[in-house]
């Protein structure tokens, strides 16, 4: 696992850069037991010659059999162990649309969803609603008032949006409202501590989603919501501090870049239609300044759930495509993988380690991968390893890392 005071006393200023490129939820699974994954289905020749010159492995972003969370499997990404700095998505969601995250806030991710006459969830993303409907659906909330909090709703994403208590005596230790799945009911916010603070802030959180509830019934689709993530500020180390690097972050969705900001990162701006080609141009356009990006791309991530198959491997395929792009800059080392799996068969996050290659040609060792695909990096030079150590790896092939002892 990554230590901290180890790496902040071998970090050096100087050095090669650095270009981590994450598709969301790379990681797949056949939809036959002999077939391909989305991956190996894909058809990637940029990839493949990177993954032949390069190294290959598997990262296991918490733990062997864990299901991650997107949040927690970034923050193991950037080296942060998220057993360690457990932070919930409502700080990631809300810092990703600029609302800071404070001492005296609490914040939560919502989803708006569709519950049928009896209150039970029949859609829980309300049909996947355009940001400018839910933009609207907010309208209806902005005004609701809590007794010594200021309350401040804000839309993030077609049906997700943002909530934000800023107040004294506030806990964000509580349980989710979503049940996860349609078929049920949304829960009602009830503390996962036993504290006076936890209590009191679940019966504000209570009070926020009775009158919500009022005023959306009726509005179909969105006509009910439901909140998780609950989160406090998480005071994190600082990449600059830690890594001695001057990073940035190109991402089109929100909430993740809301975890780049927690670690310091400057934020490009984007546009919600950038493609990968677009968000390429993007990273070429700040390489100069910076010595470490890191680029994000989302829809493998929402095709897997989506469980679309071939939708997944599509946008795989327009990765590298656009690829040359990045190729251009000529990074001294680039890595690219995925925070965790979504496997089209499964529709969700799943616990499968996930594919990674790393191309540095000053210092990478070649290993007999042919291409890019999980049973070409099950058997690659990096092996298994914990996605934490990612970051000294990357330090390291970048001539970024002072020896140990003498």
């Amino acid at each position: 696992m990554a230590n901290f005071d180890l790496t902040r006393r071998l970090a050096r200023k100087e050095g090669g850069k650095i270009l981590l490129l994450v598709m969301d939820g790379l990681g797949g699974l056949p939809i036959e037991p002999d077939g391909p994954t989305e991956l190996e289905a894909a058809n990637t020749p940029n990839l493949d010659r990177l993954a032949k010159e390069g190294s290959t492995g598997m990262t296991i972003p918490i733990a062997r059999g864990i299901e991650p969370g997107s949040g927690p499997a970034h923050m193991a990404l950037f080296g942060y162990d998220p057993l360690v700095y457990d932070i919930g998505r409502g700080a990631l969601e809300a810092m990703g649309i600029g609302l800071d995250v404070g001492p005296d806030d609490v914040a939560a991710r919502g989803n708006f969803c569709t519950v049928d006459d009896n209150g039970v969830i029949t859609d829980r993303r309300a049909g996947r609603i355009a940001t400018d409907k839910a933009a609207e659906v907010v309208a209806r909330l902005t005004d609701i008032t809590l007794p010594g909090v200021e309350v401040t709703v804000r839309e993030v994403k077609e049906h997700r949006f943002a909530l934000r208590l800023r107040g004294k005596g506030l806990s964000p230790h509580l349980h989710d409202t979503d049940p996860q799945a349609a078929g049920a009911k949304p829960l009602a916010a009830v503390p996962s501590v036993d504290s006076p603070e936890a209590k009191h802030t679940a019966e504000l959180v209570n009070a926020f989603i009775a009158e919500a509830a009022k005023r959306l019934k009726g509005h179909l689709p969105a006509n009910m919501l439901t909140l998780r993530g609950f989160a406090g500020d998480p005071a994190l180390p600082k990449f600059q501090d830690v890594y001695k690097l001057n990073p940035a972050c190109v991402a089109v969705y929100p909430m993740y870049r809301g975890v780049a900001s927690l670690v310091g990162m400057k934020i490009v701006e984007t546009d919600a239609k950038d493609t990968p080609a677009d968000e390429f141009k993007r990273v070429a356009g700040v390489w100069a300044q910076h010595d470490f990006v890191f680029c994000h791309i989302k829809y493998t991530d929402s095709r897997g759930e989506d469980g679309d198959f071939n939708a997944k491997k599509a946008v795989i395929e327009q990765v590298d495509a656009a690829l040359p792009i990045l190729l251009d800059l000529k990074p001294d080392t680039l890595i690219v993988t995925g925070d965790h799996s979504t496997p089209a068969r499964l529709k969700s996050h799943s616990w499968h380690p996930v594919p990674l290659l790393l191309w540095a040609p000053a210092t990478h060792m070649p290993d007999r991968a042919q291409c890019f695909g999980e049973r070409e990096c099950m058997t690659g030079a990096l092996g298994q390893f914990p996605a934490t150590d990612l970051m000294q790896l990357a330090l390291a092939h970048a001539h970024r890392l002072e020896r140990f002892g003498a």
